[in-house]
């Protein structure tokens, strides 16, 4: 009697799953798939990689309960006689692939795109949420930070809502800057007591409202206008004037571009008007959004989502000026980049794709799709 080699067939399906489970690299995942046929066969009848993406961030489970794995990708159609199941299966194997070494590793950058609205805001324009924008608390002569309007109650709460960079964003941490008012009497700090995170999306009403006025769509009822899928806990904010830096506890995927900041308590109270008030002159969120390839529709209030991968926009990011490394030295610029194109091209041969060598500055995993026939044989 012959005696398997292959672990996969000898320990069965179920067992196999969790041990493959143990590995964290998603790269590691692609190079098992290329071990054998039956491997792959194995990796994806069994979505390993839809399964790492869950195990990385748990925000996704919510997204895979609303809508079936094989509908979250637009559907493909098989160039050969194989079944339509079978030709879905293979797409969704290599697009989670590519979506979870996309989300694996990333580097610093500051995640928001624009300014959404406050819960209140004391003298528009010129203490407006836009001015949280900005790095520093003074713009020529002129001060530049937001304020609430002021309160009797020190427990009044306040919000600062903002759209991300994308629909998918891995968020580490967030960083805030209580302002320090330089002009009045005592150089008052007008922080909250405290600070707490929310992230999710805009209701499905909302998206007619993209080319309307949003910011005040936002600054009405933020509560009406966004479901949020994640609340960190509350931090304690120090009655500093420097840039605070909240750590996330585990990174978290923000699944729709939307965060917001709640300042929870207010602690200095302003002698003119004798009432309390909040005051913010910068803000950051830091972490990385997911490739330009990479979006998600949101359908409804449920949560139920469309996830889209646009193989296209991965030799499109290839053409973008390494901002993110300008910093750096050019002969490590260089360096890592080439180290990042041949990591992407063998990533790309193990997938099926063909491998090609790319420079890509923003991203750690780039790939081009190739839906030819014998992509995955």
């Amino acid at each position: 009697m012959e005696v398997s080699n292959d672990f996969i067939e000898w320990l069965g399906a179920d067992l196999s799953v969790k041990i493959l489970m143990f590995l964290e690299d998603p790269s590691d995942l692609v190079r098992v798939s290329a071990v054998s046929s039956s491997w792959r066969q194995f990796m994806i009848v069994n979505g390993i990689c839809k399964k790492l993406c869950l195990k990385m961030f748990p925000e996704m489970s919510t997204l895979s309960r609303a809508i079936e794995i094989s509908n979250m990708i637009e559907p493909v159609e098989s160039r050969t006689n194989e079944p339509i199941e079978w030709a879905c299966l293979k797409r969704d194997h290599k697009v989670y692939a590519f979506l979870a070494q996309g989300l694996a590793s990333f580097p610093r950058k500051d995640c928001l795109s624009e300014a959404l609205g406050a819960s209140s805001t004391d003298n528009y324009a010129d203490e407006s949420i836009q001015n949280t924008l900005e790095p520093s608390d003074r713009i020529g002569q002129r001060a530049s930070y937001w304020s609430s309007k002021g309160e009797i109650d020190s427990a009044v709460s306040e919000t600062l809502t903002y759209k991300l960079r994308a629909k998918l964003c891995v968020i580490t941490e967030i960083h805030i800057q209580p302002f320090q008012a330089y002009f009045q009497f005592g150089s008052p700090i007008y922080s909250a007591k405290a600070v707490r995170f929310l992230m999710g999306h805009s209701i499905a009403g909302m998206e007619a409202q993209k080319e309307g006025d949003v910011s005040s769509a936002a600054q009405e009822s933020s509560h009406e206008k966004f479901v949020w899928t994640y609340v960190s806990p509350e931090f304690p904010m120090a009655h500093e004037n420097c840039l605070q830096k909240f750590m996330l506890p585990e990174p978290v995927l923000c699944i729709g571009g939307i965060l917001q900041v709640q300042l929870l308590g207010r602690v200095k109270k302003q002698e003119i008007d004798s009432l309390y008030y909040i005051r913010v002159s910068h803000v950051e969120v830091v972490g990385r959004p997911a490739t330009p390839a990479f979006d998600v529709e949101i359908l409804d209030q449920s949560g139920k989502c469309m996830l889209r991968h646009n193989p296209e926009q991965h030799l499109c990011s290839n053409n973008r000026s390494p901002q993110s490394e300008s910093s750096c030295p050019p002969r490590i610029h260089r360096f890592s980049a080439s180290i990042r194109g041949w990591e992407h091209m063998i990533l790309n041969t193990l997938l099926g794709a063909r491998g090609i060598m790319v420079n890509d500055y923003d991203y750690d995993y780039d790939g081009e799709d190739d839906d030819s026939d014998d992509q995955y044989n």
